[in-house]
This record gives C-alpha cells, structure tokens and sequence, in this order.
C-alpha cells in the first residue's frame, strides 16, 4: 500500500465531525480479550462481571460457547493478525489446564495468532497448585497477573480475599518456578491502612524479583458491598502521599512508571494494556466482554451479555452482542485522550490520527487550555502529561469532554 505524506493523510481520511463516517489509512493493532466470569467469592470493592461459583462450573459447555462466539465474531476480524491474548475475570485460573489447551488450539486454528504473542492469564493466590501453574505454561501461556492486592492479613481480610499472607507468598513462588514474565496486583489506601503498611506490601513485592507491580488506589464503585457500606479508609492527603512514596520506592528498585498505576522492569511492559492505552483494537468473547474494533470508516464497539446463562443461550442462538454502537467523530477524541494520556510519556501526535482518522489540529483550544494549566507538555513529535497532569487526570481528561 502506498503511504501518504501527513498532508494528504489528513485531507484523505478526516471526513466531516457532524457524521459518524471517518477514514483509517491503516487498522491498528489487534488484541484479544476471554472473559471467564467465575470467582470463589466475590470480594466487597470489585465492580467486575464476576459471579460465585456454585457446584460445577461446566468448563467444557463456556469453553464450546467461547468458540461458538469467536465463530461468529470471525468476519470482523478476518486476515488481521491478533498480537496479545489476555484471559480475564473472575478467577480464570479455576480453570483447568486441558480446558485452555482445548481453547487455544480453537483460537490457532480460526484467527492469525503472531508467533510472540503475549498470552496472559489472571490468577488469584488462593487456586495455585504448583502442577496446574507449570501445565499452563507448557500449553502457551507465557504471562501471569497475580492478584494479591496485600501481603497484610488484616487488610486481606478487610478485602474479602480468600487468601492470606502466606498463600500470597507461596503462589508467587510456584509462578516464579514457572514464568519468567508476570505481574503482582497490589493496592492501597485500603480501610484504616497506613503509609507504612503501604510501603512494605510494595517491599514485599520488590522483593520477589516481579518484573512487572501494578499499584491501585482503591476506589469505592458503584454497584459494590463497599460503596454501600463505605469502610474507613485513608483521608486524600494520606492516600496522595502513599501513591508519591510508593511511586518512589518503586523507581529507586529500577521500575519504570510508563503508566497511572503500571510499572515494570525493562522490556516486561504489559503488551496487551499497551494496546488498550493507544487505543489499538480489542475483541472480547465471553460473558459482558467489550470489544473496540476499527473498520476503514468506523469504529464499533460491541458488549457481550453479562450474565453467563443468558451469554451461553445466545450465543446457542447464533447472537453473540448486545449492544453495538459505531463510536460517533465527537466522541473519538475524548476516546483516545481517556486512555492515551494514561501513559507517562503520553504520544505521538502521528497516533491520534492513525488511530481516530481526524487530525490532531481538531483539538486546538483544548490543548491551548491544558497546557495554560500546565496540565501537559507538548511540541512538534509528543503530547504528554505533566506531573501536574498525571495527579489531576481527571480534571486533565475533562478537557476534552465532547461538550468542551
């Protein structure tokens, strides 16, 4: 395909901001997103489309009804290459190795998988056995994401968690036996927590050697135990001061913060998040997955039925969405900045047209105010957040509200 010089990029591929249709000059990365909505018990501050596991989880049914649903989703992804391939919950590792070995040979031999694909699966401490974890990684899944969230027992216990201290240790272990690439889940300002406490499970975590340590303010959503019933937690100016501690300690161990809440050794960046953050494409299959999928003129977003009876019974019918909207041109700008200005390092401004088909000059008025607010930094190749920028994301990200 021949390229076109930035000028004509922009003439040929920036339409009209009163319709919906825009033009991509090329399509952008391809992810893909399973959802394996199960869980031991649901934990008070998670907002996820888990559920409780009662009696037989009937892996063999969701797994056929996972293909099923890749099936169907086949003429919209068809002869693009999928890069990541990240299993998501819910606890996916109640799930058995054979059942996975079945579902990745499904997906090899109906999408183009890139041979280096990055295969993650998220885990929870309290379902590691030792030959399970080294049997999912002979059958090609290459990436962990633990989640411990503490190595504290009273705040795992305030958590809901179903695991304590030690299983967290021992699950790090057997993952560390295994795969030489994985992520620790943590997170602060957890109830009555302090700035000490946060600072050793982050210790704790550096010590295990993790390539990658994902750091989350806890946050009370909507529709959670906690929301309802709020705990005791940290007051602003204890929980800013643990996430500047914590973001220190963590750079002083060599982790580079290339992310709000992500850090990580050199080269062991989360490749599949990566592609979420520069607003690359996603399909998801599975109960309540969302898919981001970009077409030469549009870009659809699609959401799978959340709950697992009603996804399996569709998708026996031959209907695997629910809900599918074409992102409108006024909204694609705020689209990209809620998850490029993510980054640390911010982005190209080549990647805001690649990515959305409309020039970055659209944007005029609302950069001129972010950086009168000293919000982001900019020149001739990047925009990127400033430490002011990165603290105050929300008011950042306001800016480029469609209404603004």
């Amino acid at each position: 395909m021949q390229k076109l010089n930035p000028i004509e990029f922009v003439r040929s591929s920036f339409k009209s901001l009163d319709g919906d249709a825009i033009g991509l000059a090329h399509l952008p990365p391809l992810s893909l997103y399973i959802h394996i909505p199960w869980c031991v018990r649901k934990c008070p501050y998670c907002d996820f489309n888990s559920h409780e596991k009662r009696g037989d989880l009937g892996e063999a049914q969701y797994i056929d009804v996972l293909v099923a649903d890749l099936s169907l989703s086949l003429p919209n992804i068809w002869g693009r290459r999928v890069q990541t391939i990240f299993f998501g919950g819910g606890t996916p590792s109640l799930f058995s190795a054979a059942s996975f070995d079945r579902l990745l040979s499904e997906i090899r031999a109906r999408i183009n998988l890139a041979p280096d694909a990055e295969i993650t699966m998220e885990a929870n401490p309290g379902t590691f056995e030792a030959e399970k974890f080294a049997a999912y990684r002979r059958i090609g899944i290459n990436r962990l994401s633990i989640g411990i969230q503490s190595f504290n027992p009273t705040h795992l216990r305030a958590l809901g968690r179903i695991h304590d201290d030690a299983e967290a240790r021992r699950a790090i272990e057997i993952a560390k036996d295994n795969f030489d690439n994985f992520n620790l889940d943590l997170m602060y300002a957890l109830p009555q927590q302090s700035l000490d406490e946060a600072l050793d499970d982050i210790d704790t975590a550096i010590s295990f050697g993790a390539p990658h340590i994902s750091a989350y303010h806890l946050t009370l959503e909507p529709n959670t135990l906690f929301y309802k019933h709020p705990p005791p937690l940290p007051d602003h100016d204890t929980s800013a001061a643990m996430q500047e501690a914590i973001e220190a300690r963590l750079a002083e161990a060599g982790y580079n913060h290339y992310e709000t809440s992500a850090f990580s050794k050199p080269d062991r960046r989360c490749k599949h998040n990566l592609n979420y953050w520069q607003f690359g494409d996603y399909l998801g299959i599975g109960a309540g997955a969302h898919s981001k999928l970009s077409f030469r003129d549009r870009i659809v977003r699609e959401m799978r039925f959340k709950h697992p009876e009603t996804y399996m019974k569709k998708i026996a019918e031959g209907v695997n969405t629910q809900d599918k909207q074409i992102v409108g041109v006024r909204d694609l700008p705020f689209e990209f900045m809620m998850n490029a200005l993510r980054l640390i390092e911010g982005f190209e401004l080549r990647l805001f047209a690649e990515r959305t088909g409309m020039p970055i000059n659209i944007l005029g008025a609302q950069l001129k105010k972010a950086e009168e607010d000293q919000l982001i930094h900019r020149d001739a190749q990047r925009i990127q957040p400033t430490e002011k920028g990165q603290r105050f994301l929300n008011d950042l990200l306001e800016i480029f509200l469609p209404e603004n």
